[in-house]
């Protein structure tokens, strides 16, 4: 099983893709996230937005998975995240406390930034890996700019990633991609069959 905030980070950019969960309830949630390991996913996030989100988490986590908390925008929820096995953290924010307490307590954080001033404050903080977002107001090619002047950002951009044009952000140097909905939407099934064939296209 991984653990330390080092192996978690290693997970997810092994895999290229952090599977990013929202569900109606603590049920659907789960079995989201079970179709997305099931797949071959390493690691996928619940985001705490969803009823029931620490409850899917410590279920997950329980069976072994490696499961993180998404939304995470204080150092209280960060806390009941942590307490309910979460091994990772994903901010949507710039949320120093929640760095800190990640990092207190062993585990990654992935830290949001929109502009390259934030990104480069969130690597300056700490945080592991730093999330690009939304990345809808991004291009890859501008993210390859970026990091032409910033090439030691660990940059994870989510938010309008789609299966299509994931290949795109990772040629362009991202570290990783986040995507939800484009592959949890259509039931399990459907997102197992997404993700065995994204995590093809872009190994």
């Amino acid at each position: 099983m991984t653990r330390g905030r080092w192996e978690v980070s290693a997970a997810i950019a092994h895999d290229r893709v952090l599977g990013i969960v929202r569900g109606e309830d603590a049920a659907s949630a789960r079995s989201a996230a079970d179709a997305l390991f099931d797949a071959g996913l390493r690691a996928a996030e619940v985001s705490l937005s969803t009823p029931g989100a620490l409850s899917a988490i410590a279920s997950l986590a329980g069976a072994g998975h490696l499961a993180g908390a998404g939304t995470v925008l204080d150092a209280p929820s960060a806390y009941a995240a942590l307490a309910h096995g979460a091994r990772f953290l994903v901010c949507p924010v710039l949320a120093e406390d929640v760095v800190t307490v990640g990092h207190r307590h062993g585990a990654a954080v992935m830290a949001a930034a929109s502009t390259p001033t934030e990104a480069l404050r969130a690597l300056e903080l700490g945080a592991d890996l730093v999330k690009l977002f939304p990345a809808r107001t991004w291009t890859p090619s501008a993210l390859e700019d970026l990091l032409q002047a910033l090439p030691q950002l660990p940059l994870v951009p989510t938010g309008g990633i789609g299966v299509d044009d994931a290949r795109e952000w990772i040629d362009a140097g991202a570290v990783a991609v986040g995507i939800g909905g484009a592959l949890t939407a259509g039931g399990p099934a459907r997102a197992r069959e997404r993700v065995a064939g994204l995590l093809e296209a872009i190994a």
